[in-house]
C-alpha cells in the first residue's frame, strides 16, 4: 500500500476526499484539468490529511463495543464492531450500531 514516498489512501473513502474527488473528476471531464494534474492532487491530499491528523489531533476517546469480525491482511488490520459506545474527552457519549475501523502501520514511508 505505502511504498517510500507515496502515503495511504485511506481518507479517499471520507467525506472530504469523496468530495475532492467528485470535484477533480467534474474538472476533468470539462477539460479544466488533465487527469495527471488530478491524480497529483489526490496524492497532495493523501499526504496533507496523514501528516496533519498525526500532528494537529490531541484528542482522546475510549469505546466499548462487542467485536464481529476482525482480519489481519497485506499488514492493514480491520475491525468490525457492534453496538459500540463512544466516550470523548470532553465526557459526551456517542452510540453507533456498528463500526469499521482500519489499521495501519504508523511509520512514515521509508522508514523501517
Amino acid at each position: 500500500m505505502a511504498t517510500a514516498g507515496s502515503y495511504y489512501e485511506l481518507y479517499r473513502g471520507s467525506s472530504i476526499g469523496m468530495s475532492l474527488i467528485d470535484t477533480l473528476d467534474e474538472m476533468v471531464h470539462t477539460g479544466r484539468i488533465e487527469p495527471q494534474t488530478a491524480m497529483k492532487v489526490m496524492t497532495s491530499f493523501d499526504k496533507a490529511i496523514t501528516e496533519v491528523l498525526a500532528d494537529k489531533v490531541k484528542a482522546r476517546m475510549n469505546f466499548k463495543g462487542h467485536l464481529d469480525t476482525y482480519r489481519f491482511c497485506d499488514e492493514v488490520w480491520t475491525f468490525l464492531i457492534k453496538d459500540v459506545n463512544f466516550k470523548l474527552d470532553n465526557q459526551n457519549n456517542v452510540t453507533a450500531d456498528k463500526i469499521k475501523i482500519v489499521s495501519c502501520n504508523a511509520k512514515k514511508p521509508g522508514e523501517q
